[in-house]
């Protein structure tokens, strides 16, 4: 247990940065979605998503790459030098090209006008793909504290900017103030890109409090040590980059299917922006497996050499599978309380998609727990095989649903690509790396969950009191479940 209450300690540390500071930045949602339409918040969510796609690109699976070998260099200062170096000639070549093709690629995004947005955003990936690698120094380095502190820092720079640009400044504008500091502030000719510019800032902040770190830094490129670390990190990146395909590319996809189909291109931004307004309503299973990655990916690697690690990784996945279904529970059946995180009413006709997308990143959260397998086993072409696979059922179920559903249709592709993703994962896993999960008490759980979740939405109807008083019950009733199979009291009463 003493494993466990590691892992549980450094979670909570660094969920403090991570979740709190990510909890944060969600908070934000509400302040967009009321100040702009389903329409403007398609075109920000559409923008992250290609944001996702080359964070991946730009540290190449680097970061993991770090903590692998980091453990058994004996030289660990050259060997940060030298991944932090691959990582800076890759984000090098990525602005100049980025600077360069600016106009052709908003073009591509059917958006010419925002050339602009474009160059921001090459620089914003450029910082936080640098930092990412600092980062993951101060995380070896066990420097919780300052690697809290310094996410914090950024997350509430960009809240700051945020609430006074859009919340203080546009709001002034748009009401008819055009004298004093607001209109000096805001140009309604800039719209949405505020939301960037703040993002520039933040995430500009993360290398400079970082500058310790940098000053100690040494341009290192050593031929054989690249080609050994690019060999390694070469199909955690592929596997990164088609694990965002999973889980970012249903948005450009909604808006040029949806474009195609009716050839309004605000309706099919709109479509969009209702889409990724709901999934945010996932945001707690997604805090608790940020902030669960944060903590694992370096704990189990230094497990590895335990007698018990077998148990230890078992153990762990149970108590993550309880964590995130009783999540699930809780957020699907009480949509009447959560549904106000998005407080205009035009999004609110997509919470039927709520629990499918819950549902479906409980999938990813094990996927993500199970990931660990080809890791220690140094077989990471196998997460790139299950993430590339994966990517193309996404793209072939999103084109075959999204005609006949619309955004429905990627809701469900979503939880069918992470339930297959899952289940390769767990299939492979025993045949190389064999861990003994308690796939009784994992699929109970599972099953439970869904049972509550389905009967809980056919009871619930139209009385709001009512709902929240059945969405209630039913979470406390999947609780106790946990409580009488785990029996957590009486293990802390015999420790």
């Amino acid at each position: 247990m003493s494993t466990l209450k590691k892992l549980a300690g450094q979670t909570a540390i660094y969920g403090l940065s991570s979740i709190l500071g990510r909890l944060l930045n969600y908070l934000l949602v509400p302040v967009y979605t009321l100040s702009y339409t389903t329409a403007e918040y398609g075109i920000v969510s559409e923008f992250y998503a290609y944001v996702a796609f080359f964070t991946v690109l730009l540290t190449f699976g680097l970061e993991t790459t770090y903590f692998r070998f980091i453990y058994k260099s004996e030289n660990k200062e050259k060997t940060f030098n030298e991944i932090f170096s691959l990582v800076l000639i890759i984000s090098g070549i990525f602005l100049v090209l980025i600077l360069v093709f600016s106009q052709g690629i908003a073009n591509l995004m059917l958006f010419p006008q925002y050339q602009n947005f474009v160059m921001w955003f090459g620089c914003i990936l450029v910082f936080d793909a640098t930092s990412s690698i600092l980062l993951a120094k101060l995380r070896y380095q066990n420097q919780a504290r300052k690697f809290a502190l310094i996410q914090l820092s950024s997350i509430g720079l960009n809240i700051l900017l945020n609430l006074i640009f859009v919340l203080y400044a546009k709001r002034a504008v748009d009401a008819g103030n055009t004298d004093g500091l607001a209109a000096v502030i805001y140009s309604p000719a800039i719209g949405i890109g505020y939301i960037f510019i703040a993002n520039f800032f933040s995430s500009l902040l993360k290398p400079l409090l970082l500058y310790k770190e940098l000053s100690m830094y040494k341009f290192t490129v050593s031929k054989t040590q690249a080609r050994t670390l690019l060999v390694f990190a070469a199909p955690l990146a592929i596997a990164g980059f088609a694990g965002i395909v999973n889980e970012t590319i249903d948005r450009p996809m909604i808006k040029y299917l949806v474009y195609a189909q009716s050839g309004d291109l605000e309706f099919a931004e709109s479509q969009v922006g209702i889409y990724s307004g709901n999934y945010k309503l996932s945001i707690l299973i997604t805090l608790f497996i940020q902030a669960f990655r944060y903590a694992a990916e370096p704990f189990f690697f230094a497990q590895e050499k335990s007698e018990d690690k077998a148990k230890v990784y078992a153990k762990i996945m149970t108590w993550f599978v309880i964590v995130v279904t009783l999540i699930f529970v809780g957020v699907s059946l009480n949509l009447d309380i959560f549904k106000w995180f998005l407080p205009k009413e035009a999004y609110w006709v997509g919470l039927k998609i709520v629990p499918v997308l819950l549902l479906a990143n409980v999938f990813l959260g094990i996927y993500y727990n199970q990931s660990i397998w080809y890791k220690l086993a140094d077989r990471p072409m196998f997460g790139a095989y299950i993430s590339i696979g994966g990517a193309v059922l996404t793209i072939v179920l999103n084109l075959a649903l999204i005609p006949l559903l619309g955004y429905v249709g990627s809701a469900w592709a979503t939880l069918l690509v992470y339930f297959g993703m899952s289940l390769a994962s767990w299939y492979l896993g025993q045949r190389h790396y064999p861990i003994r999960y308690n796939m009784r008490k994992i699929l109970l759980y599972l099953a439970s969950s869904v049972v509550l979740v389905l009967l809980g939405l056919v009871i619930q109807g139209d009385n709001v009191m009512v709902n929240v008083a059945i969405g209630l019950a039913f979470s406390a009733v999947f609780l106790g479940l946990v409580f009488f199979i785990e029996r957590p009291l009486s293990a802390l009463k015999k420790r």
